[in-house]
């Protein structure tokens, strides 16, 4: 099976497994867990120990400011 978190089209997904990061980015944003845009945990390319209720960081190549961060919070 080929495994797509691997081309190099896909950005990269990072989880956050470490609660005070993901309290820092949620303050930043002054948001609650559930206000962030989710991303279904049968998505190919989020990393295998990744469960419902997790935030994955996701860096992504961008034209104007070199790399864009996201977050996503991992649902079924």
């Amino acid at each position: 099976m080929v495994d797509v978190s691997q081309h190099e089209l896909v950005p990269e997904h990072i989880l956050l497994d470490d609660d005070s990061e993901v309290e820092e980015v949620l303050e930043e944003y002054n948001i609650k867990r559930t206000d962030l845009p989710k991303i279904k945990r049968n998505d190919p390319a989020l990393p295998d120990e990744a469960e419902p209720g997790d935030v994955i960081k996701i860096v992504r190549d961008s034209r104007t400011t070199d790399t864009a961060i996201v977050y996503r919070l991992v649902v079924r």
